[in-house]
């Protein structure tokens, strides 16, 4: 049998991740065949990581990137099932590489920047890698380009938590910043009141009747109260017409106005979005582990 060597040992654990003592393993059951034994642990990660694809992963981060030459910008949401992974130098890594394959690819589905290469393997593969060496369900979930084609393109990332993307006409670099933090602290539900889902519109109106009704004035004061609240909300939950965070006195459309622009679009991206978080009962879980003593 082949010597085992720190120096091997060593090499390995640079080449994969992998902690000291898995890579001794492996180069043991190899006789020491480095090649053979990266291959074992590509194949010991892939049966590791369909173990844990069950689990849910609701923390992560949003990586964002832009082309070299500034024509397109994309958000990518990575998930784990921690936020302590999520703060890892080489989970924070993975996703950057994630978000610049999307920019560079430009896929057109998750499913196809999977399949796009990150260095020397694909994503897929670099994220079977991470599930091995940081042992959490980890996934690619979504991801959101926008392309400048003559328009001003912006971004901002809140922490890693929460990523926007804004797609002016008009205006300069600062200005769509500006906007795409806006989003991010404001979170509209859409652009103006024109793109307001009506079935959204519907329910807001319904609970609004109802709860003017139980004043007990005359229908015509009603009718008003419902119009004044349906303004509010639209003024509220609208970008256009929502305040400036930055300056209450300014409406977001007064912002673009005096910046000679006007949106196109724009995405915004928080992790665990629409995702069912586990909730842990501790108690539970302690109860659980006392009665296998």
């Amino acid at each position: 049998m082949a010597a085992i060597t720190t120096a091997l040992i060593k090499e390995l654990r640079e080449r994969t991740g992998v902690g000291m003592m898995d890579c001794k393993k492996v180069l043991t059951e190899t006789d020491g065949d480095i090649e053979a034994a990266i291959e074992n642990l590509r194949k010991a990660g892939a049966a590791a990581a369909a173990k844990k694809a069950g689990r849910i992963a609701a923390e992560g981060a949003i990586a964002q990137a832009q082309s070299a030459d500034g024509s397109a910008v994309v958000l990518v949401e990575v998930n784990s099932e921690t936020d302590f992974v999520a703060k890892d130098d080489g989970f924070k890594a993975f996703a950057t590489s994630v978000a610049q394959a999307a920019v560079d690819g430009n896929p057109a589905d998750v499913a196809a920047l999977n399949a796009l290469n990150v260095g020397e393997t694909t994503v897929e593969e670099a994220r079977l890698a991470l599930i091995t060496k940081i042992g959490e369900n980890i996934g690619v979930r979504r991801f959101e380009r926008l392309d400048a084609d003559g328009g001003t393109l912006g971004a901002y990332l809140h922490g890693v938590k929460i990523g926007v993307i804004v797609k002016l006409e008009g205006g300069d670099a600062e200005l769509a910043k500006d906007v795409a933090m806006h989003i991010a602290a404001s979170n509209p539900t859409c652009i103006s009141a024109d793109d307001m889902p009506a079935e959204l519109l519907e329910k807001e109106k319904d609970i609004f009747i109802a709860q003017a009704r139980e004043s007990g004035k005359p229908d015509n004061i009603i009718e008003k109260m419902i119009e004044g609240r349906m303004k509010k909300f639209l003024k509220e939950n609208t970008l256009l017409g929502q305040a400036f965070v930055k300056n209450p006195d300014q409406s977001v459309e007064q912002l673009l106005s005096d910046g000679g622009a006007s949106i196109v679009g724009y995405s915004r991206l928080e992790v665990g979005e629409g995702i069912e978080k586990k909730e842990d009962d501790f108690v539970a879980e302690v109860m659980a582990q006392a009665g296998q003593s």
